[in-house]
């Protein structure tokens, strides 16, 4: 038998990991080593879906109604808006699809669970907003040079509809929970789509009233820039949370420094700072205290700074005693022997006084 094998008492996972989601912390084997805050996970698994299948049956509804007038009035400013609100329903299936995965528990190889399951379909709405964005601003530039009749009675009527649509259905999902990306994703996409109506109603009431047809591309052109806005900034933000990178309103370099300014810790380095899933960031860091310092003590009370001036209650810090080596006085900027604990570590190493990030 080798020195990994161990005998199981039977248990059960699920309840297990509702066990851990309570824990506020645990010692290694050492005594020292790693505090687990507590913390609530990923997408809100009490998020309303009956007030997102309400918005997505108004959406998908009025989105195949505008799509047959779209063609009948000749009006790309109507197929554009539709193809708009085509994103809008997907956003909102992946939401509820995002919410089912997101609420099963952590289990097997995934750690997490599906957690980031809101976060790719955040990334797909976003890809696809960019997509349609490209083919809708070469057809109305293509229009704009030479533009074919458009009803713009039928344009008018059908966007002012549109308008009382997307009222109704950004309120629909203004009632559930918004912490999900997704869901976030999905109401900005919808306030987009209503300034894009508004827009789209204006055109159909110049092409009425003066026969300027090019209005209708012009509006196109209005709800392209606005898809570009939404896509990208989904792109940007779930994409971020992909590479790992820190919350954009988390600056590592200076939580590092606050961490290291509490007496008696001498050193913090392998500090890692990452977004789990919507509004849920994790910290991870490796801290050493000097000889007299109580490790225990010490990790309560950076995760209780963490939790206060940053809000991430998902922490695991590993506390040690310092070295002999890392407490000797040098200048600023003197070498020193590296840390056995860590001798790869990663990210800068942030110490009391003066030092490089």
């Amino acid at each position: 038998m080798s020195a990994h094998d161990h005998d199981h008492a039977p248990h059960d996972h699920a309840a297990a990991g509702t066990v851990a989601a309570g824990h506020q912390g645990h010692e290694g084997p050492d005594g020292h080593g790693h505090g687990h805050a507590g913390h609530s996970h990923g997408v809100a698994a009490d998020a309303d879906r009956r007030w997102l299948g309400i918005a997505l049956g108004l959406i998908a509804g009025f989105m195949a109604v505008e799509v047959v007038i779209g063609v009948l009035a000749h009006s790309l400013a109507l197929i554009s808006d539709a193809a708009h609100m085509l994103t809008d329903a997907v956003s909102i299936v992946l939401a509820l699809i995002a919410m089912r995965l997101a609420a099963r528990p952590a289990r097997g190889g995934f750690t997490y669970g599906l957690k980031r399951a809101e976060i790719l379909s955040a990334q797909a709405n976003g890809l696809t907003l960019l997509l349609l964005a490209v083919w809708l601003a070469y057809e109305a530039v293509r229009r704009l040079l030479d533009p074919p009749p458009v009803e713009g009675g039928l344009v008018l009527v059908t966007a002012l509809a549109g308008i009382v649509v997307n009222i109704v259905a950004a309120w629909c999902i203004s009632k559930a929970n918004r912490t999900s990306l997704a869901v976030e994703g999905a109401y900005q996409h919808i306030l987009n789509d209503l300034f894009a109506f508004i827009g789209t109603a204006v055109a159909g009431l110049i092409v009425l009233t003066t026969g300027f047809r090019q209005a209708d591309s012009i509006a196109s052109l209005v709800v392209v820039v606005l898809m570009v806005k939404a896509g990208y900034g989904l792109v940007r933000e779930s994409g971020r949370i992909l590479l790992e990178a820190a919350p954009a309103h988390v600056d590592p370099d200076t939580v590092g420094d606050r961490l290291v300014a509490q007496p008696p810790v001498t050193e913090v380095h392998d500090l890692h700072i990452w977004t789990i899933t919507s509004g849920q960031a994790a910290l991870s860091a490796h801290v050493l205290v000097a000889p007299e310092g109580d490790c225990h003590a010490v990790r309560r009370d950076l995760e209780a700074l963490l939790a206060k001036e940053y809000g991430i209650t998902h922490t695991t810090l590993q506390v040690d005693h310092a070295q002999d080596s890392l407490l000797t006085v040098g200048r600023p900027g003197e070498d020193r022997e590296p840390d056995s604990h860590c001798a790869d570590a990663h990210g800068p190493v942030h110490r009391q006084g003066p030092h490089d990030h």
